[in-house]
């Protein structure tokens, strides 16, 4: 089973990371658009659609992923106070409760909207010749998946906690910044917060 959890993890770490590059391209592409517009007085009535759609493609991609990295917005006031088994149990009660219908509903429509996209060739009304839409709502489904699949590693790791007073251990490859390398990066060429607390132990 733990397995089968760092392999959902990795699968949308890996998701997460391959449709970050868009932030990248959205950046050119912007630029691109507004040189053109205001450099040479030729804008492309298109450009705001494609931005649309890379933003909302990233936006939707990057859930699955944001939610293996603990990254979504939440009430931390109290929440971060409580014991383990506290949390576990309050986010185990919210999957069932929002989390796992609002994602079902998310892939159900979705595949409607894009399936009914995809019938008539579906194309942006906001400018004559606008690009195709149907690709961008398949999107949708395929972002609801990801989402669902993640939902369970998480409901996993609540039942885990429940059992076993603390949360277990997530796949290292989850988490892109090594925190034990960086803070042995910042304390190079000093004196760590420990070693700090044992000298002055001595003394």
């Amino acid at each position: 089973m733990q397995k089968v959890l760092f392999i959902i993890d990795r699968v949308n770490t890996r998701i997460g990371q391959f449709f970050g590059w868009l932030v990248l391209a959205l950046t050119l592409f912007i630029t691109y658009e507004v040189i053109s517009r205001y450099v040479f007085a030729a804008p492309h009535a298109w450009a705001f659609d494609a931005m649309n759609m890379m933003y909302g493609t990233l936006f939707m991609m990057a859930g699955a992923y944001t939610l293996s990295k603990n990254g979504h917005v939440r009430g931390d006031v109290l929440y971060g106070f409580f014991p383990p088994r506290l949390q576990a149990g309050l986010d185990l009660a919210l999957y069932f409760l929002f989390y796992f219908p609002g994602v079902i509903a998310l892939c159900w429509a979705g595949f409607y909207y894009f399936e009914e996209s995809w019938a008539i060739r579906e194309t942006s009304s906001l400018a004559s010749g606008g690009p195709p839409l149907y690709p961008f709502k398949a999107v949708i489904p395929i972002a609801g998946l990801t989402l669902l699949f993640q939902g369970f590693v998480e409901v996993v790791y609540c039942i885990a906690c429940l059992k076993q007073g603390a949360w277990p251990r997530r796949d290292q490859d989850v988490e892109e910044v090594d925190l034990d390398k960086l803070k042995g990066m910042v304390n190079v060429g000093g004196t760590s917060p420990e070693a700090n607390t044992s000298t002055s132990t001595q003394r």
